[in-house]
């Protein structure tokens, strides 16, 4: 079986975009907890996957480019949402930022692995690889997110369930246009 052309640029146009939006929140975080006092800590941790997410972004920038596939034209949208999200949950604090974190990587470590299979039964191996590796990026990110107390932000419940329901939104709209 072998991946359809609209299929493949779909994978490629919506994870752009994610990686995408991931760089805003990150931007929109850092531009809160950089100008605080004693937040170093999360600073470090932030910067750290704003430079993973970054490197995803490279990738498909490349990817797309490559392939001649048009980003998602919700990319202005999905980049002040982004950030709009980034300094709202850091201005909740730090909890609420790893929250943030935490929502949006449990919904991005089950999209990859969707395409990790698709991709692996159509026989797109080397794409299927980089794949894998970003999402166990993420994992790892939502992992550090976790650990650093993230169910203990205000209204966990309630901002999780919001975050992750807004990213699979964006999945499915860049997707598509």
């Amino acid at each position: 079986m072998t991946l359809r052309r609209d299929r493949r640029d779909e994978m490629l146009r919506v994870d752009h975009a994610g990686e995408y939006g991931a760089v805003a929140i990150y931007r929109g975080q850092l531009a809160v907890f950089e100008r605080q006092q004693g937040k170093e800590r999360i600073v470090g941790q932030l910067k750290e996957m704003a430079a993973e997410e970054q490197d995803h972004l490279d990738a498909f920038d490349r990817m797309l480019a490559a392939g001649s596939v048009r980003p998602t034209v919700m990319s202005p949208l999905w980049n002040a949402a982004g950030y709009a999200l980034g300094v709202g949950t850091a201005l909740l604090g730090e909890k609420a930022a790893h929250a943030c974190t935490e929502a949006v990587e449990t919904v991005i470590e089950e999209h990859y692995g969707d395409q990790v299979s698709e991709l692996t039964a159509a026989g797109e191996d080397e794409l299927a690889a980089k794949m894998a590796k970003f999402q166990q990026e993420e994992v790892a990110h939502k992992e550090l997110a976790a650990s650093e107390g993230a169910a203990e932000a205000p209204a966990y419940p309630l901002l999780s369930a919001v975050i992750r329901t807004g990213c699979k939104l964006a999945i499915r709209i860049s997707e598509k246009i």
